[in-house]
């Protein structure tokens, strides 16, 4: 790779990661400020989730706790939703929110979500890409080194066949998006129409669901940037860029 695309790479990687830090910043800043005040209603992480799954007639979803802060997530394989024990016995407006967020992928789940269910297609093909990516490369480059004049192209266009594959975490991070803003805006709803929330306190809730959402920004721009380091790399070592 030219001397130019290292220093581009780094550039655009180190502004991920300026972007990356805002953004956990600005997600625990939002948390912490909204922990501290507790819900009318009283309702606490898990009450909320029970809460959610009762009025929208969804079973067989258990609720567990593990460890830390924001690492709450749903496991539709396993059918549970782990709360973290920042959220899980709090009444707080950032507890409820994150706890709702989680429940609104139930509902993407339930409902048929159409990006919920090409992001879950995609996940066998990003943990498969992700190990073939390299070889497909390495075997491409050998065939252009050998291959006779009646196929000079099959070396390159497998080494292309890897990077499509590599693409798939980006792919991935894209598909993301539109995941957890649509789970946001589920969880948003169904705060205040079952009560949960008054439309005051879904302010605070907006605050920490909308910057939680940089989070992902941030990974799929760090996505993009890995993706074309890995594209141009290709195209330098099989001598296809114009000199």
């Amino acid at each position: 790779m030219y001397l130019q695309d290292y220093f581009w790479f780094l550039g655009a990687i180190l502004l991920c990661m300026i972007f990356s830090v805002f953004a956990n910043a600005k997600v625990n800043g939002a948390f912490n400020k909204y922990n501290c005040v507790t819900t009318v209603s009283g309702m606490t992480g898990r009450e909320t989730v029970l809460r959610l799954m009762d009025s929208y007639n969804i079973r067989g979803i258990s609720i567990g706790r593990i460890k830390g802060k924001l690492t709450d997530h749903y496991h539709p394989s396993q059918n549970i939703i782990n709360l973290s024990e920042a959220t899980y016995g709090n009444n707080s407006i950032a507890a409820v929110a994150v706890a709702a967020h989680e429940m609104g992928h139930v509902m993407q789940k339930q409902n048929g979500y159409l990006f919920y269910r090409i992001r879950t297609a995609l996940v066998p093909i990003v943990n498969f890409g992700s190990y073939l990516a390299m070889p497909l490369v390495l075997i491409g480059l050998i065939l252009d080194l050998f291959a006779n004049a009646s196929s000079p192209e099959i070396g390159f266009y497998i080494a292309l066949v890897g990077v499509a594959l590599y693409g798939g975490s980006l792919l991935f991070a894209l598909i993301t998006l539109p995941v957890e803003y649509n789970a946001s805006r589920r969880a948003k709803k169904m705060l205040v129409s079952e009560g949960i929330l008054t439309q005051e306190e879904l302010r605070g809730a907006n605050e920490v669901l909308s910057a939680a959402a940089l989070t992902y920004l941030a990974s799929l721009l760090t996505s993009l940037v890995y993706f074309l380091r890995f594209f141009v790399y290709v195209l330098t070592i099989f001598g296809r860029r114009e000199k």
